[in-house]
């Protein structure tokens, strides 16, 4: 074995990215700037993930809560809807509530409970179970949630979110009604105009809707799908992925995300000599253990990805070969065996033998390297959101 090192993941700096900006060239010198002063060798199957929040900068991927709200009224011209299962955020959600409230005469809120379907908490699980009431089977109104289990902020915000959003409501001039339940159909009581608002489980709510007799009905993706009065859109997330930039304004997902990865990929493989990966990540996916917190509230981890980081990892797993097929062996002589197995894997027979893979979480070598990215650059002040991840194709064998 000549190698100690394995996989690197390097967040690299690049200018502050403002509207009107060329991100493909900007991450092209920025990449070539990096290898140049800190002497990093392109490889084959180098990876460069650019952050979504810095394409759709560029791209002046914006909208105002008037463009959501004109939007909204065309969808729901009556002024009356219901809203399904939003996540509880002040830097995804808030804005795009206050453009729905705008647009609105009156609001029937469901939220699920105890937490949201990304894990933030309304309340915990622990006071709901000792209260005896299960969240399963039991519809709540606002009086008859606070007086169950009385009132309680987001316990890493610090944020009442129930009051917070019916404050945001109420301030532009729309009635709201609360409604605590975890079936979508509950909404249906009430009104049968709905937006949904939820992220990962939005096919299957709409589908279960209108399956009940929903008569108006659009998942947030729909709203800003297309641009309102030269607002920025995402054809295919709409409102989804939005994050907050001002007061006033969201910023949505990049558009065209497919034609970025590909023409950075051709300028960056045609400078290195080498073939260079590239995709475009916004959250992980992954979920914090101390706040049992799911980070995705992205609709996906990468919008776009070229060709070599499709489909899932062919790995096995080392300790089970090393138990199994070579429990005789010590030192050089298992080492030796073990690679000379790693380099004559067969793929198929990985995929059909359960056993080899155990323990490797089947999941898309995109979500996985969006991840790693995303842990990499994080979402603060480090200044780098572009990330050259170097060896995640290598396994031990690799020279």
């Amino acid at each position: 074995m000549n190698r100690f090192v394995g996989t690197v993941s390097r967040g690299i700096r690049t200018p502050i990215i403002a509207e009107g900006d060329d991100i493909v060239d900007i991450v092209v010198n920025s990449i070539l700037e990096a290898s140049k002063y800190e002497n990093i060798e392109f490889k084959n199957k180098d990876i460069i993930a650019i952050t979504e929040a810095v394409v759709a900068r560029a791209q002046g991927n914006y909208a105002s809560i008037d463009d959501i709200a004109a939007d909204v009224k065309s969808k729901y011209p009556d002024g009356e809807l219901g809203l399904l299962f939003p996540i509880l955020s002040r830097n995804r959600f808030s804005i795009n509530l206050r453009g729905v409230a705008r647009a609105a005469k009156k609001i029937y809120l469901q939220l699920s409970y105890p937490a949201d379907e990304v894990g933030n908490q309304l309340i915990s699980s622990e006071v709901v179970e000792q209260s005896g009431i299960n969240p399963f089977s039991t519809v709540l109104n606002e009086k008859e949630f606070y007086d169950n289990f009385g009132k309680s902020s987001h316990p890493y915000t610090g944020v009442d979110y129930i009051q917070f959003y019916k404050e945001i409501i109420e301030s532009e001039g729309c009635e709201v009604e609360i409604i605590f339940s975890n079936h979508p159909e509950t909404l249906l009581d009430y009104t049968d105009n709905i937006l949904t608002c939820d992220i990962h489980s939005r096919k299957d709510n709409l589908k279960r809707l209108e399956n009940a007799g929903a008569k108006v009905l659009h998942n947030i993706d729909s709203i800003l799908s297309e641009s309102i009065n030269g607002s920025g859109y995402n054809k295919e997330y709409g409102m989804l992925g939005a994050n907050k930039a001002t007061e006033e304004v969201v910023k949505l997902f990049p558009n065209d995300c497919q034609e970025i990865v590909d023409q950075i990929s051709q300028r960056l493989s045609e400078e290195s000599g080498k073939n260079i990966e590239v995709m475009i990540y916004g959250d992980g996916a992954f979920r914090d253990p101390s706040s049992k917190i799911w980070e995705l509230a992205d609709p996906v981890v990468s919008p776009a990805y070229t060709s070599g980081l499709a489909g899932e990892p062919e790995e096995v797993k080392l300790k089970y070969i090393a138990d199994n097929n070579f429990s005789d062996l010590r030192g050089e002589e298992l080492n030796e065996a073990v690679l000379d197995y790693i380099k004559h894997k067969d793929s198929e027979a990985i995929g059909k033998t359960q056993m080899l893979s155990e323990g490797t979480t089947p999941r898309k070598i995109a979500d996985l390297v969006g991840s790693l990215a995303d842990l990499t650059s994080g979402s603060g002040d480090k200044g780098t959101p572009v990330v050259w991840i170097q060896g995640y194709f290598d396994d031990i064998a690799a020279e």
